[in-house]
């Protein structure tokens, strides 16, 4: 009994989403265009389900690039109304769209010229006459037995924050740098964290001139203990990598005569580099891929910058 209403309710949400997308128009390019246009803050508003799930659309507007709050319609009857200021947007939820708290607003939002943006089921409601872009969320039927607790259409109103969200994010270019800026801690702010906050710079940094003798190289290497050198010109600019495992292969080869070569006689030349803004995860895959375990970061010119050990990586905890 428990796993067929579990499969009707699943059921009937999944198909009321299916008929949201048919019906997305030019409302909905609308209400984009006035969020993307909005000079302050998108303040979200709705009473009991309604206000639970505007909480959760503006919090997501915040994490991605788009500054919201949320606000109680009662609170704002009692005081709170203080916090819509002009150049702000308000968007509004509530399905029948009669709401007597949110309706008490409108002449607030009419003094202060804040564009306004409902999702109602109700499209010939009073909130949707007094809005400047309405999104349809109607919904057939509810997902509750008793066709009472809002469920499909909260469902509904949630889906429909999300896809505005995303078409601002998208119309913004905001990107995963700019989402790692917003969520600096937790597994996010990890797995988003940038190659310059884990490489090694300045005198942790292992690096020879090309006519550096090779027992300066090793020397160089043991002390710095990444397990390779760069190899720099004038300017800094990179010229090569010697790693442990070039010099293994190099006295393999040469014996001890391999002691009077010269870094550049040693080097791999090109090797793979990264930028410092690029993510740390791009960095991690490199190296897993290329059966490497530190990458050299340069700038644009080829100019050494820093460079990246595996094991930095695998400390952060990013998996």
């Amino acid at each position: 009994m428990s796993l067929d209403i579990a499969r009707r309710v699943l059921e009937i949400e999944a198909k009321t989403l299916s008929e949201l997308v048919h019906r997305l128009d030019q409302s909905f390019v609308r209400a984009v265009e006035i969020l993307y246009a909005c000079r302050g803050r998108v303040v979200v508003t709705g009473m009991g389900k309604s206000g639970l799930i505007g909480q959760k659309i503006s919090a997501t507007l915040s994490s991605t690039g788009t500054p919201s709050f949320s606000l109680h319609p009662a609170e704002a009857l009692h005081g709170d109304l203080g916090r819509l200021v002009r150049h702000d947007v308000l968007l509004a939820l509530s399905y029948s769209g009669e709401t007597v708290e949110l309706l008490q607003l409108l002449d607030t939002v009419k003094r202060l010229a804040i564009p306004l943006i409902s999702l109602t089921g109700n499209l010939n409601s009073t909130l949707a006459q007094a809005s400047d872009a309405v999104i349809d969320v109607g919904i057939g039927q509810e997902a509750c037995p008793l066709g009472l607790a809002p469920t499909a259409s909260t469902t509904a109103m949630l889906a429909m924050g999300d896809a505005l969200a995303m078409a601002l994010l998208e119309k913004r270019g905001f990107d995963a740098a700019d989402y790692a800026a917003l969520h600096p801690g937790g597994d996010l702010g990890v797995k988003l964290r940038r190659v310059e906050s884990v490489m090694h710079t300045g005198d942790q940094l292992p690096r020879v001139g090309p006519h550096t003798s090779l027992p300066d190289v090793i020397y160089e290497m043991s002390k710095k203990g990444l397990g390779h050198t760069a190899v720099t010109g004038e300017s800094d600019r990179l010229l090569g990598i010697i790693s442990d495992g070039d010099l293994r292969r190099l006295f393999q080869r040469e014996g001890n005569r391999a002691l009077d070569l010269k870094a550049t006689d040693a080097m791999t030349r090109n090797p793979v580099t990264i930028g410092r803004e690029e993510l740390a995860t791009k960095a991690l895959n490199f190296m897993e891929s290329r059966k490497i375990t530190s990458l050299l970061v340069v700038d644009a010119d080829g100019k050494l910058e820093g460079a990246v050990h595996i094991h930095d990586l695998w400390t952060t905890q990013m998996f």
